[in-house]
Protein backbone atom coordinates (compact mmCIF):
# COMPACT_ATOMS: atom_id res chain seq x y z
CA UNK A 1 0.00 0.00 0.00
CA UNK A 2 2.66 2.54 0.56
CA UNK A 3 4.56 1.57 -2.19
CA UNK A 4 2.04 2.22 -4.92
CA UNK A 5 0.91 5.47 -2.75
CA UNK A 6 5.14 6.81 -2.91
CA UNK A 7 5.51 5.71 -6.53
CA UNK A 8 2.46 8.31 -7.14
CA UNK A 9 3.82 10.71 -4.84
CA UNK A 10 7.06 10.33 -6.61
CA UNK A 11 5.15 10.00 -10.41
CA UNK A 12 3.58 13.88 -9.50
CA UNK A 13 6.58 15.24 -7.41
CA UNK A 14 6.47 18.72 -6.61
CA UNK A 15 3.56 19.17 -8.91
CA UNK A 16 1.31 17.15 -6.05
CA UNK A 17 -1.40 19.39 -5.92
CA UNK A 18 -1.44 21.31 -2.52
CA UNK A 19 -4.41 19.81 0.12
CA UNK A 20 -5.67 17.36 -2.77
CA UNK A 21 -6.22 13.27 -1.45
CA UNK A 22 -5.43 10.54 -4.22
CA UNK A 23 -7.07 7.44 -2.03
CA UNK A 24 -7.85 3.98 -3.76
CA UNK A 25 -11.09 2.29 -2.64
CA UNK A 26 -10.83 -1.28 -0.96
CA UNK A 27 -12.80 -3.97 -3.25
CA UNK A 28 -15.66 -5.72 -1.03
CA UNK A 29 -16.14 -8.57 -3.27
CA UNK A 30 -17.81 -7.48 -6.48
CA UNK A 31 -17.89 -3.40 -5.65
CA UNK A 32 -15.91 -2.05 -8.53
CA UNK A 33 -19.19 -0.67 -10.37
CA UNK A 34 -19.43 1.02 -6.77
CA UNK A 35 -15.77 2.16 -6.50
CA UNK A 36 -14.90 3.91 -10.11
CA UNK A 37 -18.54 5.62 -9.43
CA UNK A 38 -17.47 7.04 -5.98
CA UNK A 39 -14.36 8.08 -7.71
CA UNK A 40 -15.99 10.18 -10.42
CA UNK A 41 -18.06 11.96 -7.88
CA UNK A 42 -15.33 12.39 -5.18
CA UNK A 43 -13.44 14.78 -7.98
CA UNK A 44 -16.78 16.02 -9.34
CA UNK A 45 -15.90 19.74 -7.38
CA UNK A 46 -18.97 21.39 -6.61
CA UNK A 47 -20.49 18.01 -6.08
CA UNK A 48 -17.47 17.34 -3.44
CA UNK A 49 -17.46 20.84 -1.90
CA UNK A 50 -21.37 20.73 -1.16
CA UNK A 51 -21.38 17.34 0.48
CA UNK A 52 -18.33 18.22 3.07
CA UNK A 53 -20.42 21.45 3.52
CA UNK A 54 -23.46 19.36 4.68
CA UNK A 55 -20.91 17.28 6.23
CA UNK A 56 -19.52 20.05 7.98
CA UNK A 57 -23.07 21.83 9.20
CA UNK A 58 -24.42 18.81 10.51
CA UNK A 59 -21.92 16.20 11.78
CA UNK A 60 -22.62 17.36 15.56
CA UNK A 61 -26.85 16.73 15.23
CA UNK A 62 -27.10 13.97 17.73
CA UNK A 63 -30.14 12.78 16.57
CA UNK A 64 -28.89 13.09 12.72
CA UNK A 65 -30.49 9.32 11.70
CA UNK A 66 -27.66 7.50 9.53
CA UNK A 67 -28.84 7.65 5.98
CA UNK A 68 -26.56 6.87 1.89
CA UNK A 69 -25.74 10.29 1.93
CA UNK A 70 -24.73 10.69 5.48
CA UNK A 71 -22.29 7.98 5.28
CA UNK A 72 -21.08 9.33 1.67
CA UNK A 73 -20.71 12.75 3.08
CA UNK A 74 -19.10 10.81 5.85
CA UNK A 75 -16.60 8.73 3.51
CA UNK A 76 -15.65 12.26 1.41
CA UNK A 77 -14.87 13.98 4.74
CA UNK A 78 -12.41 10.96 5.75
CA UNK A 79 -10.47 11.18 2.02
CA UNK A 80 -10.32 14.90 2.14
CA UNK A 81 -8.76 15.51 5.60
CA UNK A 82 -6.31 12.33 5.34
CA UNK A 83 -3.06 13.35 6.99
CA UNK A 84 -1.15 11.09 3.67
CA UNK A 85 -1.81 12.51 0.16
CA UNK A 86 -2.16 8.66 -0.80
CA UNK A 87 -3.35 5.21 -0.09
CA UNK A 88 -6.34 3.45 0.21
CA UNK A 89 -9.92 3.31 2.26
CA UNK A 90 -12.27 0.67 2.51
CA UNK A 91 -15.51 2.13 2.04
CA UNK A 92 -17.26 -0.17 4.06
CA UNK A 93 -20.26 2.12 6.12
CA UNK A 94 -21.16 3.41 2.51
CA UNK A 95 -21.50 -0.07 1.26
CA UNK A 96 -23.14 -1.64 4.37
CA UNK A 97 -25.37 1.24 3.78
CA UNK A 98 -26.27 0.88 0.35
CA UNK A 99 -26.93 -3.24 0.83
CA UNK A 100 -29.55 -2.46 4.25
CA UNK A 101 -31.24 -0.02 1.54
CA UNK A 102 -31.24 -1.44 -1.63
CA UNK A 103 -31.42 -5.57 -1.96
CA UNK A 104 -30.82 -4.98 -5.81
CA UNK A 105 -26.97 -4.24 -4.55
CA UNK A 106 -26.67 -7.50 -1.86
CA UNK A 107 -25.90 -9.62 -4.60
CA UNK A 108 -22.58 -10.77 -5.31
CA UNK A 109 -23.41 -10.52 -9.09
CA UNK A 110 -21.75 -8.22 -11.61
CA UNK A 111 -24.12 -4.67 -10.83
CA UNK A 112 -24.78 -1.91 -13.34
CA UNK A 113 -22.50 1.40 -12.30
CA UNK A 114 -25.12 3.45 -13.80
CA UNK A 115 -27.85 2.00 -12.24
CA UNK A 116 -25.65 2.44 -9.07
CA UNK A 117 -25.18 6.19 -10.19
CA UNK A 118 -28.84 6.80 -10.81
CA UNK A 119 -29.75 5.45 -7.73
CA UNK A 120 -27.45 7.17 -5.73
CA UNK A 121 -28.18 10.97 -7.43
CA UNK A 122 -32.50 10.16 -6.74
CA UNK A 123 -31.44 9.20 -3.10
CA UNK A 124 -29.39 11.79 -2.35
CA UNK A 125 -32.12 14.32 -3.84
CA UNK A 126 -35.15 12.17 -1.42
CA UNK A 127 -33.00 13.31 1.31
CA UNK A 128 -32.56 16.65 0.49
CA UNK A 129 -35.88 17.22 -0.24
CA UNK A 130 -37.17 15.77 3.10
CA UNK A 131 -34.70 18.09 4.89
CA UNK A 132 -35.84 21.15 3.09
CA UNK A 133 -39.34 20.40 3.72
CA UNK A 134 -39.09 19.41 7.15
CA UNK A 135 -37.10 22.82 7.55
CA UNK A 136 -39.91 24.49 5.75
CA UNK A 137 -42.52 22.84 7.89
CA UNK A 138 -40.36 24.08 11.37
CA UNK A 139 -40.48 27.75 10.47
CA UNK A 140 -44.28 28.03 9.19
CA UNK A 141 -45.00 26.70 12.20
CA UNK A 142 -42.57 28.58 14.17
CA UNK A 143 -43.66 31.75 12.55
CA UNK A 144 -47.27 31.73 12.38
CA UNK A 145 -49.32 30.21 15.24
CA UNK A 146 -52.61 31.73 14.21
CA UNK A 147 -53.33 30.22 10.57
CA UNK A 148 -52.89 33.84 8.02
CA UNK A 149 -54.96 34.38 5.23
CA UNK A 150 -53.15 33.13 2.07
CA UNK A 151 -54.61 36.01 -1.11
CA UNK A 152 -55.08 33.09 -3.44
CA UNK A 153 -56.46 30.54 -0.98
CA UNK A 154 -54.55 27.71 0.43
CA UNK A 155 -52.01 25.92 -1.82
CA UNK A 156 -53.66 22.35 -2.99
CA UNK A 157 -51.46 19.47 -3.87
CA UNK A 158 -51.88 17.78 -7.13
CA UNK A 159 -52.89 14.57 -7.59
CA UNK A 160 -50.39 12.79 -6.56
CA UNK A 161 -49.38 14.67 -3.59
CA UNK A 162 -46.92 17.22 -5.59
CA UNK A 163 -46.52 20.51 -5.07
CA UNK A 164 -46.71 23.21 -8.23
CA UNK A 165 -43.22 24.42 -6.35
CA UNK A 166 -40.91 21.53 -6.88
CA UNK A 167 -37.82 22.05 -4.41
CA UNK A 168 -34.59 22.81 -6.53
CA UNK A 169 -31.85 21.08 -4.76
CA UNK A 170 -28.16 21.23 -5.04
CA UNK A 171 -28.06 18.30 -6.67
CA UNK A 172 -30.16 19.96 -8.93
CA UNK A 173 -28.45 22.37 -9.95
CA UNK A 174 -25.04 20.59 -10.21
CA UNK A 175 -26.45 17.69 -12.61
CA UNK A 176 -30.16 18.71 -14.05
CA UNK A 177 -30.94 19.77 -17.51
CA UNK A 178 -34.48 20.03 -19.24
CA UNK A 179 -35.44 18.45 -22.52
CA UNK A 180 -37.95 19.49 -24.59
CA UNK A 181 -39.76 17.17 -26.74
CA UNK A 182 -41.74 18.62 -29.71
CA UNK A 183 -43.91 17.80 -31.87
CA UNK A 184 -45.53 19.34 -34.46
CA UNK A 185 -48.88 17.58 -36.43
CA UNK A 186 -48.54 17.49 -40.03
CA UNK A 187 -51.89 18.28 -40.98
CA UNK A 188 -52.62 21.28 -38.36
CA UNK A 189 -48.56 22.53 -37.79
CA UNK A 190 -49.48 23.29 -34.20
CA UNK A 191 -46.55 22.20 -32.36
CA UNK A 192 -46.68 20.75 -28.84
CA UNK A 193 -44.00 20.71 -26.56
CA UNK A 194 -43.60 19.34 -23.25
CA UNK A 195 -40.40 19.60 -20.97
CA UNK A 196 -39.36 16.77 -19.06
CA UNK A 197 -35.63 16.97 -16.61
CA UNK A 198 -32.83 14.67 -16.60
CA UNK A 199 -30.21 14.04 -14.63
CA UNK A 200 -28.29 12.19 -16.80
CA UNK A 201 -28.12 11.63 -20.31
CA UNK A 202 -28.86 8.14 -22.09
CA UNK A 203 -27.55 8.09 -25.45
CA UNK A 204 -28.07 4.82 -28.49
CA UNK A 205 -24.66 3.95 -29.96
CA UNK A 206 -23.53 3.01 -33.41
CA UNK A 207 -20.15 1.23 -34.32
CA UNK A 208 -17.21 3.89 -35.66
CA UNK A 209 -18.81 6.77 -33.94
CA UNK A 210 -18.62 9.83 -31.74
CA UNK A 211 -20.37 11.21 -28.99
CA UNK A 212 -21.12 14.23 -30.85
CA UNK A 213 -22.74 11.63 -33.59
CA UNK A 214 -24.82 10.13 -30.93
CA UNK A 215 -26.01 13.73 -29.69
CA UNK A 216 -27.11 14.45 -33.27
CA UNK A 217 -29.34 11.44 -33.10
CA UNK A 218 -30.80 11.53 -30.02
CA UNK A 219 -31.89 15.20 -31.59
CA UNK A 220 -32.93 13.89 -34.88
CA UNK A 221 -36.25 14.28 -36.03
CA UNK A 222 -38.72 11.06 -36.15
CA UNK A 223 -42.06 10.89 -37.80
CA UNK A 224 -45.05 9.34 -35.99
CA UNK A 225 -47.29 7.61 -38.70
CA UNK A 226 -49.28 4.33 -38.90
CA UNK A 227 -50.08 2.83 -35.69
CA UNK A 228 -47.59 5.31 -34.18
CA UNK A 229 -49.83 8.23 -35.04
CA UNK A 230 -49.84 11.23 -32.26
CA UNK A 231 -53.10 12.04 -31.29
CA UNK A 232 -53.79 16.12 -31.87
CA UNK A 233 -56.03 18.17 -29.31
CA UNK A 234 -56.54 21.12 -32.50
CA UNK A 235 -57.43 18.44 -34.93
CA UNK A 236 -59.06 15.94 -32.49
CA UNK A 237 -57.99 13.19 -33.82
CA UNK A 238 -55.07 10.80 -34.44
CA UNK A 239 -52.36 12.50 -37.11
CA UNK A 240 -48.91 12.16 -38.69
CA UNK A 241 -46.64 14.43 -37.02
CA UNK A 242 -42.99 15.05 -36.60
CA UNK A 243 -41.44 14.75 -33.18
CA UNK A 244 -37.73 15.86 -31.73
CA UNK A 245 -36.05 15.62 -28.58
CA UNK A 246 -33.37 19.45 -27.82
CA UNK A 247 -31.62 20.01 -24.88
CA UNK A 248 -33.64 22.98 -23.50
CA UNK A 249 -31.50 24.01 -20.55
CA UNK A 250 -28.05 22.12 -20.66
CA UNK A 251 -26.75 21.14 -16.89
CA UNK A 252 -23.47 22.74 -14.96
CA UNK A 253 -22.21 18.77 -15.35
CA UNK A 254 -23.38 16.63 -18.28
CA UNK A 255 -23.55 13.02 -17.42
CA UNK A 256 -23.45 11.30 -20.40
CA UNK A 257 -24.09 7.33 -20.60
CA UNK A 258 -23.55 4.91 -23.55
CA UNK A 259 -25.81 2.28 -24.18
CA UNK A 260 -23.52 -0.45 -24.38
CA UNK A 261 -25.61 -3.32 -23.34
CA UNK A 262 -28.20 -4.05 -25.52
CA UNK A 263 -31.30 -6.60 -25.38
CA UNK A 264 -30.92 -9.20 -28.38
CA UNK A 265 -34.20 -10.38 -29.00
CA UNK A 266 -32.79 -13.51 -31.27
CA UNK A 267 -30.16 -14.21 -28.28
CA UNK A 268 -33.08 -13.92 -25.69
CA UNK A 269 -30.07 -11.84 -23.39
CA UNK A 270 -28.09 -8.86 -23.29
CA UNK A 271 -25.18 -8.41 -25.12
CA UNK A 272 -22.38 -6.14 -24.82
CA UNK A 273 -21.78 -3.43 -27.63
CA UNK A 274 -17.64 -2.72 -27.67
CA UNK A 275 -18.26 -0.30 -30.38
CA UNK A 276 -15.66 2.42 -31.05
CA UNK A 277 -17.52 5.75 -30.02
CA UNK A 278 -14.81 8.86 -29.61
CA UNK A 279 -15.48 10.63 -26.72
CA UNK A 280 -13.30 14.37 -26.89
CA UNK A 281 -11.44 16.47 -24.16
CA UNK A 282 -13.58 19.30 -24.96
CA UNK A 283 -17.61 18.55 -26.12
CA UNK A 284 -19.34 21.18 -28.01
CA UNK A 285 -23.11 21.12 -26.93
CA UNK A 286 -24.79 22.23 -30.23
CA UNK A 287 -28.87 21.88 -31.20
CA UNK A 288 -29.60 22.96 -28.12
CA UNK A 289 -32.59 25.61 -28.11
CA UNK A 290 -31.89 28.93 -27.91
CA UNK A 291 -30.76 31.32 -26.17
CA UNK A 292 -27.96 28.69 -25.52
CA UNK A 293 -26.11 28.46 -29.20
CA UNK A 294 -22.82 26.66 -28.26
CA UNK A 295 -21.76 25.60 -24.82
CA UNK A 296 -18.35 24.27 -23.89
CA UNK A 297 -17.86 21.36 -22.00
CA UNK A 298 -14.51 19.40 -20.63
CA UNK A 299 -14.23 16.15 -19.80
CA UNK A 300 -12.88 15.13 -16.24
CA UNK A 301 -14.17 11.41 -15.54
CA UNK A 302 -14.93 8.34 -17.40
CA UNK A 303 -16.71 5.41 -15.77
CA UNK A 304 -14.89 2.05 -17.62
CA UNK A 305 -16.35 -1.17 -18.11
CA UNK A 306 -13.51 -3.88 -18.35
CA UNK A 307 -15.16 -7.05 -19.94
CA UNK A 308 -16.92 -8.93 -22.74
CA UNK A 309 -20.30 -9.33 -21.93
CA UNK A 310 -22.68 -7.35 -19.42
CA UNK A 311 -22.71 -10.22 -16.51
CA UNK A 312 -19.13 -10.57 -15.34
CA UNK A 313 -16.21 -7.79 -15.87
CA UNK A 314 -14.85 -4.88 -14.31
CA UNK A 315 -15.38 -1.25 -13.78
CA UNK A 316 -12.46 1.49 -13.51
CA UNK A 317 -12.57 5.07 -13.55
CA UNK A 318 -10.10 7.78 -15.14
CA UNK A 319 -10.40 10.90 -13.66
CA UNK A 320 -8.87 14.69 -14.16
CA UNK A 321 -7.53 16.34 -11.62
CA UNK A 322 -5.57 19.69 -11.35
CA UNK A 323 -4.64 18.71 -15.14
CA UNK A 324 -3.03 15.67 -14.66
CA UNK A 325 -5.07 12.36 -15.16
CA UNK A 326 -5.27 9.11 -12.90
CA UNK A 327 -6.29 5.66 -13.28
CA UNK A 328 -8.44 4.53 -10.38
CA UNK A 329 -8.76 0.76 -9.89
CA UNK A 330 -9.91 -0.15 -6.43
CA UNK A 331 -7.24 -0.02 -4.46
CA UNK A 332 -4.97 0.95 -7.37
CA UNK A 333 -4.62 4.39 -8.40
CA UNK A 334 -2.25 5.74 -11.21
CA UNK A 335 -1.01 8.74 -13.10
CA UNK A 336 -1.46 8.57 -16.83
CA UNK A 337 -0.92 10.19 -20.00
CA UNK A 338 -4.13 12.10 -21.56
CA UNK A 339 -3.23 10.15 -25.02
CA UNK A 340 -3.81 6.94 -23.52
CA UNK A 341 -8.08 8.15 -23.01
CA UNK A 342 -8.32 6.98 -26.54
CA UNK A 343 -7.31 3.28 -25.49
CA UNK A 344 -11.03 3.67 -23.61
CA UNK A 345 -13.03 4.39 -27.03
CA UNK A 346 -13.95 0.53 -28.01
CA UNK A 347 -13.19 -1.58 -30.42
CA UNK A 348 -13.56 -1.02 -34.32
CA UNK A 349 -13.54 -4.46 -34.84
CA UNK A 350 -16.10 -6.90 -32.98
CA UNK A 351 -13.48 -9.34 -31.36
CA UNK A 352 -10.87 -7.27 -29.90
CA UNK A 353 -8.41 -8.17 -27.01
CA UNK A 354 -9.45 -4.55 -26.01
CA UNK A 355 -12.62 -4.86 -23.38
CA UNK A 356 -12.17 -1.27 -21.79
CA UNK A 357 -14.70 0.21 -23.04
CA UNK A 358 -15.96 4.21 -21.13
CA UNK A 359 -19.39 3.76 -20.24
CA UNK A 360 -20.26 6.89 -18.00
CA UNK A 361 -18.60 10.26 -19.18
CA UNK A 362 -18.09 13.19 -16.94
CA UNK A 363 -18.38 16.58 -18.41
CA UNK A 364 -18.21 20.14 -16.75
CA UNK A 365 -19.11 23.41 -18.49
CA UNK A 366 -16.66 26.06 -18.86
CA UNK A 367 -17.81 29.15 -18.29
CA UNK A 368 -21.58 30.61 -18.63
CA UNK A 369 -23.71 29.63 -21.09
CA UNK A 370 -22.96 32.11 -23.86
Amino acid sequence: MGATGSKLEKALGDQFPEGERYFGFENFGNTCYCNSVLQALYFCVPFREQLLEYYNINKNVADAEENLMTCLADLFSQISSQKRKTGVIAPKRFVQRLKKQNELFRSYMHQDAHEFLNYLLNEVVDILEKEAKATKTEHETSSSSSPEKIPNGPKVPLANGVHKEPIVTWVHNIFQGILTNETRCLRCETVTARDETFLDLSLDIEQNSSITSCLKNFSSTETLHAEDKFFCDKCCSLQEAQKRMKIKKPPHILVIHLKRFKYIEQLGRYKKLSYRVVFPLELKLSNTVEPYTDIEYSLFAVVVHVGSGPNHGHYVSLVKSHNHWLFFDDENVEIIEESAIQTFFGSSQEYSSNTDHGYILFYESIGPPK
